[in-house]
């Protein structure tokens, strides 16, 4: 069947092209770039905005090359990605393609990337616990299957090394891991990193390095979700890792910028929050099916800036990473209580105990800050505070299993204090106090 073709393009900008009127194409359909002198292909493109007078198309792979003379060849289609079990252990471009110099893919179906939304009355209340092998979060920040939370740092943090070692120790079917803007040495420390510890044949990776066409960027995380999804509807409980969602967010402003989009706070398009829901809604336990749990990384200067401030309406809570802790006062799981009265009598006793003290310790350190907390007790939470930060805020090492970290917690408090200055109970100190990890 011959398919229509457009001879001319009116408008070549960065990232997007336009044509005069509306071709007949529908919206978020994809159309083939034709080298009007060979006939060969040269990209492909996605329609955005059609109105009477144009029809804008975003670019895969960057205008540069294209003349007013490219033929735009329409297929009729949305954007769709190949789906395929041999995806597992394979590595893949922001569209899709190929990336790890591995052979082509036989795929069984092609998914549309739309990102529909899930119907609400197939989606169950979250109910069971992720566990991630880091003791901050499996003991008091407890992930759930189906949650959606970010990892907020400062750019110079290590979120990307802190994803790695949640992709480690995570115990879920299928591990989707998303990079926008990665350095190439970034792209392989994840590589490496899985590969060691085990779990990169049940990990897919699609990755936009930097310098690459940015439109490859702002398509991945659709592109990643939708094969999540595929694998959920399988019965696979799927995490999906995004990094970094500012990245992606900036990707956004610039497009939105080259549309001539009114631009809302510091540039970005007054949709971002909707854009950022749309991809972060994906998260759900499915009725019948699996599970997709997203942890985001976002990168900010301050959480009042657009990106994690918008972030923090969408998502159920937060893990701060600071001076590459794990910072308890600043990190929230709003799914926490749902989960954590089913594990070990003493999983919920232990961490309101720590924190606690914690937040006394914190207290203490204020005052030796101005040359008071000399009493003894203030000496022990301050020790305590120390190893608190050195042992419990410290997310990297070898994963742990619940039940080593809440004795790792045990082992603190055991250390620092006597068993009437924890505040639990004495059924719990009669079980745990003796016990040696």
């Amino acid at each position: 069947m011959l398919r229509k073709e457009i001879n001319k393009i009116s408008k070549i900008g960065k990232a997007l092209i336009s044509v005069e009127g509306d071709p007949g194409v529908a919206l978020n359909h994809i159309v083939e770039l034709i080298n009007a002198e060979t006939g060969q292909s040269i990209s492909f493109a996605k329609a955005i905005n059609i109105s009477e007078d144009s029809t804008t198309f975003q670019v895969y792979n960057g205008t540069q090359g294209l003349s007013t003379r490219t033929k735009i060849r329409m297929l009729e289609m949305p954007m769709t990605i190949g789906f395929s079990p041999n995806m597992l252990g394979r590595s893949f471009d922001g569209v899709g393609n190929v990336a790890d110099n591995g052979p082509e893919i036989i795929y069984k179906k092609q998914l549309s990337t739309r990102l529909d939304t899930l119907n609400p009355t197939v989606r169950l209340v979250p109910s069971q616990a992720m566990w991630t092998g880091v003791p901050m979060i499996d003991v008091f920040n407890t992930l759930v299957k189906s949650q959606k939370i970010p990892i907020f740092a400062g750019p110079t943090e290590p979120y990307n090394r802190l994803l790695s070692q949640i992709a480690k120790g995570a115990q879920v079917d299928v591990i989707i891991f998303a990079g926008i803007g990665l350095k190439y040495d970034e792209y392989q420390y994840f590589k490496d990193e899985l590969s060691t510890s085990g779990n990169m044949d049940k990990t897919i990776m699609f990755t936009h390095l930097a310098g690459e066409p940015q439109i490859k960027g702002l398509m991945l995380p659709d592109v990643a979700l939708t094969v999540s999804r595929e694998f959920a509807d399988q019965g696979k409980d799927v995490l999906v890792l995004l990094t970094d969602m500012t990245n992606w967010s900036n990707i956004l402003r610039n497009v939105a910028n080259y549309q001539d989009m009114i631009p809302s706070l510091q540039g970005y398009p007054g949709s971002l929050y909707s854009e950022l829901a749309k991809r972060y809604e994906v998260a759900a336990d499915i009725e019948g099916a699996g599970s997709i749990t997203i942890i985001g990384a976002t990168t900010l200067e301050s959480l009042e800036d657009p990106v994690p401030d918008n972030t923090g309406y969408i998502t159920e809570g937060q893990f701060f990473l600071e001076n590459g802790k794990l910072k308890l006062a600043r990190s929230l799981s709003r799914l926490k209580q749902q989960v954590n009265n089913k594990t070990r009598n003493d999983h919920r006793d232990i961490m309101t105990a720590m924190a606690s003290l914690l937040a006394d310790a914190e207290k203490a350190h204020e005052a030796a800050e101005v040359g008071a907390a000399n009493d003894a007790f203030s000496q022990k939470l301050l020790r305590y505070r120390a190893d608190f930060i050195r042992k419990i805020e410290e997310p990297f090492g070898n994963p742990l299993k619940l039940e080593n970290a809440l004795d790792l917690c045990w082992d603190v408090l055991r250390k620092h204090f006597e068993p009437t200055e924890t505040g639990l109970s004495k059924k719990l100190i009669d079980e745990y106090w003796d016990k040696k990890n």
